[in-house]
């Protein structure tokens, strides 16, 4: 009865701390959600949605209950969420314990997790030439592969750290090899080795991060623009049509602006037209236009 009202007390006064491990709001790179329901705060693995993750909000105060039996084996506090999979495995931890300690949560199919005595390891062949960097932030790796540091298993050369390649603002449809390219081998390898990738958009597209480059130049720029309307303007055709610059599309005139003929139909600006072009094989140019 004392452990049951000891949660039940936790549940039911707010608090900003999670009920279930007793920790405030993890660290972004855990990639934990938080989730307020019906006043009660708790940490939650599928940002995505909620609602289909294992056990389901729906049975949050069943899960508090529940989860107040179990001793978390890392730091040894009650309230551990998660046990091993492994059928030999009997270790129960929080989240965020598991992740600082070698834990690995899969967030695909059965949502399974492993303590670090049983979780999964990358199998590649590989051998590292001297000291080897991570593609993403360039500080040095760790001398073989582990829980911290992972290798492409495509090209092979692309290591990077677990944070790193950590897929938060990529989502699924942008996450690939930063190297290769490669997403055949590179999405499933990380995955199963508890990197999450979010089932959505790229957050830079999301916050319209682009939306400049959708934007077509409209503006006439020749150093002086004999247009009435200003150079903001421009008709359809005729001398006050306005030409974007064949090469970079970044840059503007009017016909008439430029000394141009009204059938004139393609136009390079003076930072394009300065800029060399570099010299065609023998190979090209014989077999292309």
């Amino acid at each position: 009865m004392v452990c049951v009202c000891s949660v039940i007390v936790a549940y039911v006064l707010p608090s900003p701390v999670c009920v279930l491990c007793n920790r405030a709001p993890a660290q972004a790179e855990t990639a934990v959600h938080k989730l307020d329901l019906q006043d009660i705060t708790q940490q939650w693995l599928d940002p995505h949605n909620p609602s289909k993750s294992p056990g389901g909000s729906e049975h949050t105060p069943k899960a508090v209950l529940l989860c107040s039996l179990q001793m978390c084996y890392v730091c040894g506090e009650r309230g551990a969420t998660i046990t091993g999979q492994q059928k030999s495995c009997k270790h129960s931890f929080h989240y965020p314990c598991g992740y600082e300690n070698g834990c690995i949560s899969q967030f695909f199919g059965q949502y399974r997790s492993f303590c670090q005595e049983h979780n999964p390891a990358q199998t590649v062949e590989v051998q590292q030439g001297g000291e080897t960097l991570c593609v993403i932030c360039l500080e040095c790796v760790g001398d073989k592969l582990s829980y911290h540091t992972m290798v492409c298993p495509t090209c092979r050369q692309a290591w990077f750290h677990r944070g790193c390649i950590q897929a938060f603002h990529a989502g699924l449809l942008c996450f690939r090899c930063p190297q290769c390219n490669d997403r055949e081998k590179f999405l499933p390898e990380t995955s199963s080795l508890g990197i999450q990738v979010p089932t959505r958009q790229p957050a830079w597209e999301a916050d319209s991060g682009f939306i400049d480059m959708y934007q077509r130049h409209s503006c006439c720029d020749a150093s002086r623009c004999h247009y009435a309307q200003g150079r903001e303007q421009a008709e359809e055709e005729g001398p006050w049509y306005l030409l974007l610059c064949s090469s970079c599309a970044a840059a503007g005139t009017h016909r008439r602006c430029s000394a141009l003929k009204d059938s004139t139909v393609t136009w390079e600006c003076d930072s394009c037209a300065e800029t060399p072009q570099p010299e065609r094989s023998p190979f090209l140019a014989c077999c292309g236009p």
